[in-house]
């Protein structure tokens, strides 16, 4: 809790911690054919997978019983997926995919991971998929700049157009894309490096690969209701509603407290010395003996009592 009080330096993890780490079809792109019939190939094509973009292209387009036969299904590895739809090569993936096959993509503005779609070779448009952010990520970020949080970061394995986006929609001071769990640790440490003499770094995350850097910083906070349990039984600190915005709250709590019993030890001390110098000139009494240690010890009790009323 005293390390938590004195943090300065606050890292995120992205998807999951900052974000739902629920993945929703944001803009359909077609190009030869309807949106429709777009999102309605991608759906069947995505029918067997367990991938979270996949369930999100099956929640967009739910009539899977409309009589399409899927046969074929071939996951290709950092590329997509290849499947039969009623009888066509349905080929649906990144733009690595694309052009092996040879199909002319185009490219999207908008932010998000982008799902190309081709049909026996030819071009038919793109899907963008996005992760929505938390509702209280802003004011989580700007509540701990209001209490004097120095720095706020986010690690993300994401591309770096995603990554830049949410930083900037939430107005993080820095942010680290494209990173595996290894190189999250190595962010770490350097932070760590950086951080302000007497302060501490806090790193906030939900997934198993952030199990080794929730152990790694001075203070390791979890998201408890969707958070793995790798990454619960590494943190120091557990959140059981997933609300970026108790990470301000629970420092604000660790403060207070720490400032409660911060007060208690200076009155303790400062009675028991001045009873100490009065005896020294003979002028203490029992009484003053006595409140000096059991007087000082109900206060202090009573004192330390308000730390159950404080709510953050």
């Amino acid at each position: 809790m005293d390390t938590l009080a004195k943090a300065d330096t606050v890292v995120f993890d992205k998807t999951g911690t900052l974000t739902r780490g629920v993945f929703k079809v944001n803009a359909i792109h077609p190009e030869s054919i309807s949106q429709q019939q777009l999102l309605h190939l991608a759906a069947h094509v995505e029918r067997f997978s367990t991938h979270p973009i996949a369930q999100s292209l099956r929640d967009a387009y739910p009539n899977e019983a409309d009589g399409c036969t899927v046969e074929h299904v071939e996951e290709i590895a950092g590329h997509g997926i290849r499947a039969e739809v009623n009888g066509k090569t349905v080929y649906l993936g990144n733009s690595k995919m694309m052009e092996s096959i040879g199909a002319r993509w185009q490219p999207c503005e908008l932010v998000g991971t982008i799902i190309h779609l081709a049909v026996n070779g030819t071009y038919m448009g793109h899907i963008v998929i996005a992760d929505e952010i938390k509702d209280d990520a802003r004011e989580a970020i700007d509540s701990l700049k209001t209490m004097g949080v120095r720095k706020t970061v986010m690690l993300t394995g994401d591309r770096k157009e995603v990554g830049e986006d949410v930083a900037m929609r939430l107005g993080l001071d820095e942010v680290q894309t494209g990173l595996l769990s290894a190189d999250k640790v190595s962010h770490i440490e350097r932070l760590m490096r950086e951080k302000k003499s007497g302060g501490s770094l806090l790193f906030v995350g939900d997934g198993i690969n952030d199990a080794p850097v929730l152990a790694r910083a001075d203070v390791g906070m979890a998201m408890g209701g969707l958070g793995s349990d790798a990454a619960i039984e590494a943190a120091d600190v557990v959140l059981m509603d997933d609300c970026p915005s108790k990470v301000s709250k629970t420092i604000s709590i660790s403060r207070k407290t720490i400032s409660i019993a911060m007060q208690n030890a200076w009155f303790a001390i400062s009675v028991k010395v001045l009873v100490l110098i009065l005896a020294g000139f003979g002028i203490a009494t029992m009484w003053m003996a006595v409140f000096a240690d059991v007087g000082v010890t109900v206060l202090a009790v009573f004192n330390a009592m308000r730390t159950l009323r404080i709510k953050g």
